[in-house]
């Protein structure tokens, strides 16, 4: 008899086990962020061009964490400054 099945079962179970080799669970543990303070004189919403969340800045002065794959996309707008 052949235990193909039973392979294949096992590694399925392996494929659905969280883990430390699980890409979703890396992707939070290394996400990096960097705060970014808003000089316009309203308010702005902005989609960060990789991870596509969305960063609203409410208030003139109003400083918001910036996902560190975003940061580059949001150091070209003008009104957008990177704060220490």
């Amino acid at each position: 008899m052949c235990n193909c099945g039973r392979k294949r079962d096992n590694y399925t179970q392996q494929l659905n086990t969280p883990g430390e080799n699980n890409f979703a669970d890396t992707q939070m543990q290394d996400a990096t962020y960097f705060n970014f303070q808003y000089t316009g004189k309203t308010a702005l919403t902005v989609t960060g061009n990789f991870t596509q969340n969305r960063y609203r800045f409410n208030f003139p002065g109003d400083v918001q964490p910036i996902h560190s794959k975003d940061a580059a996309g949001m150091m070209s707008l003008p009104v957008l400054r990177r704060t220490r």
